[in-house]
């Protein structure tokens, strides 16, 4: 014989978690709703990725918002961001790593001679390098020269490319602003970049008789900071 247990019928059921009836089928229809919601804008991203494979999560709301707003679908970036992530449609981009030095070129290459150099004074070793930094309209790429007794940035440049006109900027300016109060010989210190290695870079180094030093390897592992401090 059949037992009448609580949950038998709506009414039970609601008494039992203390909701009415109302309420349940508001939930229940918010819920088909969000659902069909989800559905249609599942499609619509496949509809997007089938022209752009790769298009991202910021760009596919930029895209879903007009065709949202025709099916009078709310939904934020954080939402979409889930609902990809759940369905497995998120793009896993791998990141993109930046070139700075082409060390395979024709140029004169240099010694390095400062594998036991000890430093006592400023304006004996410089030491240069290049970085990029990401920008909304690319990548610009910054050119410093650094003291490397004091760690005080004597020379910078920040231009578009890869270029030698910006290591020659930040090189103009340590020059101009060397206070040539040390009886060492300077050295300046770099990778084997064509940006070092060019004639108008290494010109301005023999005019201002400092001397040219240079990684051997290319090893990341040989470089100023680790060689002077051996």
């Amino acid at each position: 014989m059949r037992q009448n247990l609580p949950g038998n019928s709506l009414v039970d059921f609601c008494a039992l978690f203390g909701v009415s009836r109302q309420t349940y089928y508001l939930a229940h229809h918010k819920a088909a709703r969000t659902n069909i919601a989800h559905i249609v804008v599942l499609t619509l991203v496949r509809e997007f990725r089938a022209e752009m494979p790769m298009l991202g999560t910021r760009k596919l709301l930029y895209l879903l918002i007009p065709e949202m707003e025709k099916h009078d679908i709310k939904m934020g970036r954080d939402l979409l961001y889930d609902l990809l992530r759940f369905h497995g449609l998120l793009i896993r981009r791998r990141k993109r790593m930046v070139k700075t030095t082409d060390s395979h070129h024709w140029l004169r290459k240099y010694p390095n001679l400062i594998k036991h150099i000890v430093l006592s004074a400023p304006e004996q070793l410089w030491v240069s390098d290049i970085t990029y930094i990401r920008t909304l309209e690319g990548f610009s790429y910054l050119s410093l020269i650094m003291d490397a007794y004091s760690r005080k940035i004597v020379g910078f440049a920040l231009h578009p490319n890869l270029e030698a006109v910006g290591c020659i900027a930040a090189l103009e300016m340590a020059i101009e602003c060397r206070e040539r109060k040390s009886p060492f010989i300077l050295i300046h210190h770099s990778d084997r970049g064509m940006q070092y290695c060019s004639q108008n870079y290494t010109a301005l180094l023999n005019e201002d008789r400092i001397a040219i030093s240079m990684m051997q390897s290319g090893s990341p592992y040989e470089n100023a900071y680790k060689s002077t401090y051996k």
